[in-house]
Order: C-alpha cells, then sequence, then structure tokens
C-alpha cells in the first residue's frame, strides 16, 4: 500500500469512529432523556399518592371527631318521639355539637353522603340548625354543604348494635341500616372507596352514649332514655 492510500485509510477509518461515537453518544442522551422523564413521572406519582393519603387522614380525622360527637337529642322533649338520627347503607344522618370556634358553636343536624357533581363523586357533609319544637327530622333542602372529598366512588355506612326488639341476652351485629329510635348505634363504621387508588382504611367510631338534656330515667344497660322530664 502507497503512503498516500493509507493516509485516506486512516482518515476513512477516523471518519468510521466519528460516527459510531456519534451514535452512541445520540443513543446515550435518549436513555438519559428517558430516565429523566421516568424519574419525574415517578416523582409525580408519589407526590400525588402522598396527597392523597394527606387529605384522606384529614377527612378521616374530621369525620372521627364528628360522629364521635354526636349528641343524643330528641325531634321534640319527648321520650316517645324519635332521636335526631337515621342511618342507612349510603347516608347517615344525626345531631352533633360543633365547637363555638366553628359557626359559633351549637347543636347542628349533619347528613353524610355521596354526591354527584357531573362525572365526579363527592364525600358531602351537610348542615343545618334545627328548628326548636320540629315533630320530624330536620329538613336539609336549605341546608350548608361542604365537600370533603372529591374523586370517590362509593360510600358504605354500617351500625353495630341490638335489634330493637332484642333483648339484652341477644348480641349485637353489624346491620347497613338503623332502625332503632330510641338510641344511638353502639359503633359506626365507615368505608369510603376513592375512584383511583386503594379503599381507605375502615373508620370505625363509637357515638357518644350519654343521657340527653332533661331525662330523669337512664337506662346504662341498654343506653337510651325511659323517661323525660
Amino acid at each position: 500500500m502507497t503512503r498516500a492510500r493509507r493516509r485516506a485509510a486512516e482518515r476513512g477509518f477516523t471518519l468510521l469512529e466519528l460516527i459510531v461515537a456519534l451514535l452512541l453518544l445520540a443513543l446515550m442522551a435518549a436513555v438519559m432523556v428517558g430516565s429523566v422523564s421516568l424519574s419525574a413521572r415517578s416523582w409525580d406519582g408519589g407526590e400525588a399518592k402522598a396527597a392523597d393519603v394527606a387529605d384522606m387522614r384529614q377527612t378521616q380525622a374530621f369525620l372521627r371527631e364528628q360522629l364521635s360527637a354526636q349528641y343524643p337529642q330528641r325531634v321534640r322533649g319527648a321520650v316517645d318521639l324519635p332521636l335526631m338520627f337515621a342511618g342507612e347503607r349510603d347516608e347517615i344522618r344525626y345531631a352533633a355539637a360543633l365547637p363555638p370556634r366553628v359557626a359559633g358553636g351549637g347543636v347542628y343536624f349533619f347528613r353524610l353522603a355521596l354526591a354527584r357533581n357531573g362525572a365526579v363523586g363527592e364525600l358531602v357533609l351537610e348542615r343545618v340548625i334545627p328548628e326548636p319544637g320540629a315533630a320530624e327530622l330536620p329538613s336539609l333542602d336549605d341546608s350548608e354543604r361542604s365537600v370533603l372529598a372529591s374523586g370517590i366512588a362509593e360510600l358504605r355506612i354500617g351500625y353495630f348494635g341490638r335489634d330493637p326488639n332484642a333483648q339484652l341476652a341477644d348480641e349485637p351485629t353489624w346491620r347497613d341500616r338503623w332502625d332503632d329510635r330510641q338510641r344511638l348505634p353502639d359503633l359506626v363504621r365507615v368505608d369510603v372507596k376513592p375512584e383511583r387508588g386503594a379503599p381507605w382504611p375502615t373508620l370505625v367510631v363509637e357515638p357518644r352514649r350519654s343521657p340527653e338534656a332533661g331525662c330523669r330515667a337512664w337506662d346504662p344497660a341498654r343506653g337510651l332514655c325511659v323517661g323525660l322530664s
């Protein structure tokens, strides 16, 4: 091989190496861009999940405080009239006291239920001041409405206690509705399933079981008032 041909071959080999190096750099750049994009998506997903968990915990803490503050208040001060309580599978209505820092405090009538806002499910809490002397459960048509959580697919509520016609020796059971109009359930269970992600941990709350105002004969075994003044 002549000297001129050798120099030409060396120049060609160097050009080939340059092309290969550029291809390798392009491949490495593509891999790095993909890794950065994947890391960003993972980071965003982790932040979204952490935010969902924080919102869930805050909502459950609020519900625990609310449902624990249920008050055995009657529609009217007569033992034969019902308590301000109605428990269904998909909603619960109850009376509870608000602290003075919230709306001035006092006893309100609440409803916790699942509502639809277009295609989005919302966990909603409504409240209204009960009318004194009313002979039935308060209407919530003009209630104040608060959205506790959005993106909710299902709300299921359970009630633990004895059947109204059961004997003291009968064991209490879980049920999807509460039919006893004279006493609150022993426990209330709330299960929430979001539209995305895992179901919330089951929330179990014990309502307040104490004599209501004006009760002159309290039966602690059955947890109800048997005589009002």
